[in-house]
């Protein structure tokens, strides 16, 4: 696999200690000593479909056919809907998919996420940020901006300004002074890749950790180095590793594999019919089939999808550990027809 590479591109007017790097601190990421690792982390907010399923078992691959662990994180700092995770597992479980060590929690982790905001602040790399999403959505960009880059409104207020902003809003969110615009990783399967990095948020208005946040530190705690998700998630890994690097952690190895999309060409859903394995197997409980039955067909049918196996074939996660290479990985999404 090809090695990571980052390169920044710097502002070309970075604010006031936007160029600090915050010191390394062992409470937000402590020494990993274990094996390096490779992880599926899903939110618990319902049912994995067959998209979730396919990027769990491309996680698995990836990580066992190159000698890492395999770790679970339940990223359930948002919604989260009651016995989702226990599904989820079961799932999981229900296609020959194995993970190393118990289940962590996002939810248990804040200490940490806390311990990484102060590292940054002692840098001067964190302001409060006053705005709304409909002023952010409606605030004129910078010039040569990026589309959706945050304009940097709260950025430089003066102590006056920020002290009336805050009497109005009592409660903002936490960003990062980042000092670059643009950041490179390199990707098993994209290559090198540039994306915008802007002033991300690092705590939500509401005191909960943003998600690019958690990832990083969560990543670096655990001692994953091997990031296998959706490709709809490629345009955030620059952010995510530029504030990995801020931090003084390791930037993992990225891979984005294609999504799943349903039959009108649009991310699969619910709306899409039989997606889950639940669905599944109600739809064939007046045939018979047994539950395991349906997570076999299901395994199979994404193992087809991946070039890993024949149509109707039956497989194993053990049977394709034996197949498995990223050089041959379909690159365009899979368009899936539920029966």
């Amino acid at each position: 696999m090809p090695p990571h590479r980052s390169h920044p591109r710097p502002q070309s007017e970075p604010g006031p200690q936007s160029e600090g790097a915050a010191p390394q601190s062992e409470g937000a990421a402590p020494p990993h000593d274990g094996p390096a690792a490779g992880r599926f982390a899903p939110s618990p907010s319902g049912d994995l479909h067959m998209g979730n399923l396919r990027t769990a078992l491309l996680a698995w691959l990836f990580a066992r056919t190159t000698g890492r662990g395999f770790l679970l994180r339940v990223e359930d700092l948002d919604r989260v809907r009651p016995g989702a995770e226990d599904r989820q597992l079961a799932d999981l479980r229900a296609l020959g998919l194995d993970w190393d060590g118990p289940v962590s929690h996002q939810s248990q982790r804040r200490v940490g996420y806390d311990e990484a905001i102060g590292k940054l602040a002692a840098a001067g790399l964190v302001y409060e940020c006053y705005c709304t999403r409909r002023e952010i959505l409606h605030a004129p960009s910078a010039p040569h901006a990026p589309d959706g880059a945050y304009p940097g409104t709260c950025r430089d207020l003066t102590p006056v300004q920020r002290a009336e902003r805050r009497a109005a809003r009592p409660c903002p969110a936490l960003r990062l002074r980042s000092g670059v615009a643009e950041y490179t990783v390199t990707d098993v399967l994209h290559g090198e890749y540039t994306g915008m990095v802007d002033d991300l948020v690092l705590r939500r208005g509401d005191g909960t950790p943003a998600y690019n946040l958690a990832v990083v530190v969560d990543d670096a705690a655990q001692g994953i180095d091997q990031v296998v998700r959706g490709d709809d998630l490629l345009s955030s890994a620059p952010r995510q590793a530029h504030l990995a690097a801020t931090l003084g952690l390791t930037v993992p190895e990225y891979a984005h594999v294609p999504l799943v999309l349903g039959p009108l060409g649009k991310r699969l859903a619910k709306r899409d019919g039989a997606v889950t394995l639940a669905d599944l197997a109600a739809a064939d409980s007046d045939a018979g089939a047994e539950p395991g039955a349906v997570a076999a067909r299901a395994l199979s049918s994404i193992a087809v999808s991946l070039r890993l196996a024949e149509p109707g074939e039956a497989v194993t996660v053990e049977t394709l550990r034996a197949r498995f290479s990223p050089s041959s990985l379909p690159r365009g999404p899979w368009v899936y027809h539920p029966a």
